[in-house]
């Protein structure tokens, strides 16, 4: 069902099984074909139609308590070449996908739960705060003591 096709008055704040299968099939046929995400995607899985089902799993459990995932997604992240700016869009692609398949308040919802994993990302992985400069790390300097 898409946005368009609910019927007044029987909108859902939570999507059910069908719709979130439905959205990350979507989000990531969209992922594949991006022009910075795709090439980052495309070189870590190697199997897309697994791949989908893991993070249906993965969503369903987060949005629905399902309990079936299995998984740990900040390892699932580690050692790919991630920035800032790929997580900034791949939440505004998200962002989109969701607006075109779900109700208003499972829109937010379901990006709500995706702004949150993202910041936990971003922070495990180390990488700054979208709009902020990653601090370099270089040499010590010694400190300077006033007398």
């Amino acid at each position: 069902m898409t946005q368009t096709d609910a019927a007044p008055g029987t909108e859902q704040a939570i999507p059910d099984f069908a719709q979130i299968e439905a959205l990350v099939d979507r989000f990531y046929d969209r992922i594949q074909a991006h022009p910075e995400l795709g090439p980052v995607f495309n070189a870590a899985v190697h199997d897309w139609p697994a791949h989908k089902r893991l993070l249906t799993s993965f969503w369903t459990s987060v949005v629905l308590r399902a309990g079936s995932y299995r998984g740990n997604p900040m390892a699932a992240h580690h050692g790919h070449p991630i920035t800032t700016h790929h997580f900034v869009q791949w939440l505004a692609l998200w962002r989109e996908t969701a607006d075109e398949l779900l109700a208003p308040a499972q829109v937010e919802l379901v990006h709500e739960y995706a702004s949150r994993i993202g910041r936990s990302l971003r922070h495990g992985l180390g990488l700054p705060e979208p709009g902020r400069e990653p601090i370099p790390l270089g040499p010590r300097l010694p400190l300077l003591r006033g007398g």
